[in-house]
């Protein structure tokens, strides 16, 4: 497969997001809950650096990629995010997903990109 960019990636995310990879996705908040799995998907598919920063009593979790921060689920929140850009590993990030999820969104986004 030819190197993947950022945009490809997000459109897919934005394809694959569904109950399926977050039980907290709503039709009109398709983010909602898929900030784990998603930062997970990123780092295997683009090498992205996993973050993360405290909300309230959760982390939410997001990539950085050549020093730059990507935060493909920011809108599912209705406040601007004070990032404190916290570097996390995987394990973290996959105490707010499941192995099913994962699984699906990853898949999801790999059948996405093989068709386009």
């Amino acid at each position: 497969m030819e190197i993947l960019q950022v945009d490809m990636v997000y459109k897919a995310l934005l394809n694959a997001w569904s109950l399926q990879s977050s039980s907290k996705w709503l039709e009109d908040n398709p983010t909602k809950g898929q900030c784990g799995v998603t930062a997970l998907v990123v780092n295997d598919l683009l090498g992205a650096e996993i973050r993360k920063t405290k909300l309230d009593e959760c982390w939410h979790y997001y990539n950085f990629i050549d020093g730059e921060r990507y935060d493909f689920t920011a809108s599912q929140f209705s406040e601007a995010i004070a990032y404190t850009d916290l570097p996390s590993k995987r394990e973290e990030a996959f105490t707010d997903t499941n192995s099913k999820q994962y699984h699906y969104l990853k898949q999801s986004v790999m059948d996405y990109l093989k068709n386009t």
